[in-house]
């Protein structure tokens, strides 16, 4: 319904609007009361005062709402849970980014604006030293599980009839299917059967061994929609199998291989359970380093960190999706 559509509903639907959502916030907060005073008579009167101001606000809001977009009240419940939803996700993170500039060395009380957290982070050197083996681990397990992702997935979409094509397909899903921590423990055992020592190399070879998978996803996503005429077009006017694929399929298909590298160095980055397993003396990576802090408590150190984590976990998603896209 279109904003002015609702600019001419009447004016009490508003007010009953306003007032059902101050019942309904009373209400919760005469339960939350009554829970801490429960087993008392004043805390069962609230309770129960309290319930009906819920009942009645969230009916009165029902009736609102529904004078207002002329929603069924089906269509206003999936609204709801969907905006609860997103707030639920995604609120707890916006208070870590809020508290990261907070000038409050500890607690949740605010106590003014401060970028002192973050100048504080390019000074320490073991976090400089984790972001180093961050950085290193991701960009080398991207480039590697790039290459053998995408082969794994010209292999699969465009050479359909080879012997344990089925097996070899079912294989490629486990690291996706299968949780983090069997992963870790597994890969653990693994470098200790071969005798290898745990360093940054052991955390290389694990994350190159998840992102496969991942890569060649999202690359065979990308072949399956491509128009396999282009490239019978192009052997039709001369072109061997090495110049088509270099000049027509490799084009067409490199919006899908880039889009596969952001989302392995996305999960590379953020990576933590079989990092944690697999990671040496001096080969401590960021989401490792974190959580190291935080079993002292929750800092501000801690929140500027994390709130540096997810931004550029989002910008390397949303190229990623954007790429897909094209």
């Amino acid at each position: 319904m279109s904003t002015l559509a609702l600019t001419r509903r009447p004016s009490w639907t508003w007010a009953a609007l306003a007032f059902s959502i101050f019942l309904v916030l009373g209400g919760l907060m005469g339960l939350l009361y009554a829970g801490l005073k429960w087993g008392t008579p004043q805390g069962m009167t609230t309770g129960a005062l309290a319930l009906v101001a819920v009942v009645a606000g969230t009916w009165q809001g029902v009736r609102a709402l529904r004078a207002l977009t002329g929603l069924s009240l089906g269509e206003q419940a999936l609204h709801l849970n969907a905006y609860g939803l997103l707030l639920f996700l995604y609120v707890p993170i916006v208070i870590l980014v809020i508290y990261s500039f907070n000038a409050a060395e500890r607690g949740a009380v605010w106590q003014g604006f401060t970028l002192r957290w973050y100048q504080e982070l390019f000074r320490d050197r073991a976090i400089g030293k984790s972001l180093e083996v961050t950085l290193w681990v991701g960009f080398w397990s991207t480039v590697i599980s790039t290459i053998f992702g995408t082969l794994a997935a010209l292999a699969l979409e465009r050479f359909a009839r080879f012997r344990g094509r089925l097996t070899f397909d079912a294989v490629l899903y486990l690291p996706i299917i299968i949780p983090d921590i069997v992963m870790a423990i597994s890969t653990l055992l693994f470098f200790v059967i071969l005798g290898m020592p745990l360093s940054r190399y052991t955390i290389l070879i694990a994350h190159v061994a998840f992102n496969i998978s991942y890569v060649a996803v999202v690359v065979r996503a990308r072949l399956a929609d491509m128009d396999r005429t282009l490239e019978e077009a192009a052997m039709d006017l001369g072109a061997d199998e090495w110049r088509t694929f270099r000049y027509i399929t490799l084009p067409l298909l490199m919006p899908g291989i880039i889009a596969g590298a952001l989302l392995a160095f996305t999960l590379s980055l953020d990576d933590f359970v079989i990092t944690f397993f697999v990671s040496g003396p001096g080969s401590t990576t960021l989401p490792v380093r974190v959580y190291s802090m935080i079993r002292l408590g929750v800092t501000p150190e801690v929140n500027a960190i994390s709130a540096l984590m997810l931004l550029g976990s989002i910008l390397l998603l949303l190229v990623s999706l954007a790429l897909q896209r094209r």
